[in-house]
């Protein structure tokens, strides 16, 4: 039986960083609706001037952050010593663990098209060895036939597995472009909280109630071992998430997500008095001095 939607969401324009526009189509006031997802925030626009201040050097710790780029151009470096440009077709999957600081700087583009996830970390977890990873669009599988293609970046589809595979939230995300008069179907464990978001076209995301809709839009999945959407006259393009939910207690502060409130607040004294960051390499220290001098 095909999963029913539970909810639609469109999220709402707001800016962040330096004053970077975006739409947060969710975040703090969905707990726990997309547990394990936490955020995301979806970028579109033609105009530089929307997302060129970026976002300077902040912290994170206790989430996994991704940057999944359709198309543009992102700078980034971290206190781990990793500094790169992510480009169209390419993502930026960046575990934060025990601590990280990062910068990501937008660069001018004809167009610039997509979001940043975070992703939970379980409490075991969130004071891991922080990861940084690119993943670039030859490192992406690709499904395709005559209905679909199918760029998986986390999980598996038809035999292909993407790059990232987590053991505590063993998380799924489709990038999946469909054509008109088409369907896509896919089966996972009936408990996982799954949600889409519609970028390009419109498509029907309960197929029994022929229920058409246009982009941007969200959908949360109520429970199910199946997820069907299909098209219409028109192609549609969005992203497919789906993950293991962890049913832990969140304490939400700003890039900051634990458990507890003891624990953030750790976290701050932490900032506040240099040791935020864990095992300090001669590489990064520049990153990290530059941060304090920027705060």
């Amino acid at each position: 039986m095909y999963r029913k939607v539970k909810t639609y969401f469109e999220g709402r324009e707001t800016q962040d960083g330096a004053g970077v526009k975006l739409r947060r189509c969710f975040g703090y006031h969905q707990i726990p609706d997309f547990d394990p997802f936490l955020m995301m925030d979806f970028f579109d626009s033609t105009d530089p001037s929307d997302y060129n201040r970026g976002f300077p050097w902040h912290p994170h710790r206790g989430i996994e952050t991704v940057t999944y780029l359709i198309k543009g151009e992102i700078e980034h470096g971290d206190s781990i010593g990793n500094s790169g440009v992510i480009r169209d077709g390419q993502c930026q999957w960046m575990t934060a663990g025990s601590g990280i600081l990062h910068q990501e700087l937008p660069q001018p583009s004809a167009e610039m098209l997509g979001v940043q996830v975070w992703l939970n970390l379980a409490a075991d977890n969130k004071m891991t060895e922080p990861q940084y990873g690119d993943i670039t669009e030859e490192m992406i599988p690709l499904y395709e036939d005559d209905e679909k293609k199918v760029h998986i970046i986390a999980g598996e589809y038809e035999g292909l597995s993407g790059e990232i595979q987590r053991a505590d939230t063993r998380p799924t995300f489709f990038d999946v472009e469909l054509e008109s008069e088409s369907e896509f179907i896919f089966e996972l464990p009936a408990d996982f909280n799954a949600y889409a978001f519609l970028i390009r076209g419109e498509a029907n995301f309960e197929p029994e109630k022929e229920d058409l809709r246009k982009y941007p839009q969200g959908v949360l999945y109520q429970s199910g071992s199946k997820i069907k959407i299909n098209t219409a006259e028109n192609e549609a393009r969005f992203l497919f998430l789906a993950g293991k939910k962890l049913e832990e207690p969140i304490a939400w502060g700003g890039p900051i997500v634990m458990n507890s409130r003891e624990e953030l607040a750790l976290a701050s004294r932490e900032l506040d008095n240099g040791t935020f960051i864990k095992n300090k390499k001669e590489k990064n220290v520049s990153q990290i001095n530059k941060f304090y001098q920027e705060d």
